[in-house]
């Protein structure tokens, strides 16, 4: 009988060391997160354009001022009010200055016929009181950002703070908290936000009080959640045996293996921050006017939806893609923080 072994290699091995080879390089699980996440296209593009606009927002402090886009003179209303979105000489359709005026049947050049100076466009269009939207944009989209941003660090700081205590104490003291939870919850934030705005006033500061206190129940739950796992493992035993405080076992420990927990409820929440900020600045118990903000311009463009719908779309366009991509990436983040998710 002819022998076969005689024919046969060993493929793809160059030698015992070659065995024992590992061709994947570990990875930390914050390594592993960012590669999930940057396999999730949708969430890539999303981050992109939410660092983008808060690098436009930040960035264009001192080229465009709050004062800059609320102030207007009212003698030249008449030659700047309600002007079209015009981008210079290009004739784009609904970017080259022409429109329909209430009364008319055709559209005409407005900045000819309100007599604009020459070479004088609005990229945007103008308001009722000729401000420029763009400009007007962009300082509210500043303070739509950082009331988001300190009312979420409100929420973060309560909740995190919260479900440390309760899933931490256990027993009596976890029952009576998750209670207390549960009856804020049964009240409807928007009417617990609308009564504190009424009580506090109309100011930025008052908004983000009022949208921060209670935004956190969510954040604090989880947080109880993941600390009721993680009290039980041995790393955490062996702490509490060795005689470590519990504020050093809570900041060495629990808070950063329940780091993704927290930054996936952060990015979720700072779109339901911004909404809840436009909802409020829309029924005018938010951002007082002229403060320029997304929910102010809705509120001032639905007055003239009829005729100017620009002076809403804008605005309305801003907020809806900024909390778009807020939601997406805070779905990217939640994906790549999950182990389970992971195709390999």
């Amino acid at each position: 009988m002819e022998n076969l072994n005689k024919d046969f290699t060993l493929v793809g091995a160059k030698g015992s060391n070659a065995n024992e080879f590992i061709a994947k390089p570990a990875l930390t699980f914050l390594q592993d997160a960012w590669r999930r996440f940057r396999q999730n296209r949708a969430s890539m593009v999303a981050l992109v354009v939410v660092v983008l606009t808060v690098l436009y927002a930040v960035l264009s402090i001192p080229a465009i001022s709050t004062e800059d886009a609320n102030s207007y003179n009212p003698d030249k209303m008449q030659v700047y009010g309600n002007l079209p979105p015009k981008i210079g000489d290009l004739n784009i359709p609904g970017f080259n200055g022409k429109f329909t005026i209430p009364g008319q049947k055709e559209s005409m050049d407005v900045y000819k016929e309100q007599k604009v100076p020459e070479k004088t466009s609005y990229i945007l269009g103008t308001d009722k009181f000729g401000r420029s939207l763009a400009k007007r944009v962009t300082v509210g989209l500043r303070i739509s950002l950082i009331i988001a941003f300190a009312a979420t660090l409100i929420a973060v700081v309560i909740g995190v703070s919260f479900g440390l205590i309760s899933g931490w104490l256990g027993g009596t003291v976890d029952l009576v908290m998750q209670r207390i939870i549960e009856i804020i919850n049964s009240i409807p934030d928007l009417v617990i936000i609308t009564m504190l705005s009424l009580l506090l006033g109309q100011s930025i500061w008052s908004v983000i009080i009022a949208i921060g206190i209670f935004g956190w129940t969510g954040m604090a739950r989880q947080v109880r959640n993941q600390v009721l796992t993680y009290k039980e493992r041995d790393f955490i035993l062996a702490a509490k045996t060795l005689g470590v405080p519990t504020f050093r076992i809570a900041l060495r420990h629990l808070i950063p293996n329940i780091s993704g927990v927290i930054i996936v409820n952060v990015s979720l929440l700072i779109p339901s921050m911004i909404m809840y900020e436009a909802v409020l600045s829309a029924i005018n118990l938010g951002v007082k006017p002229p403060t320029a903000s997304l929910g102010t311009m809705i509120n001032d463009g639905i007055a003239s939806l009829q005729f100017y719908y620009f002076q809403l779309l804008v605005p309305a366009i801003v907020l809806s893609l900024l909390s778009l991509c807020f939601i997406f990436v805070g779905d990217g983040l939640r994906d790549a923080f999950d182990p389970k998710s992971s195709e390999d």
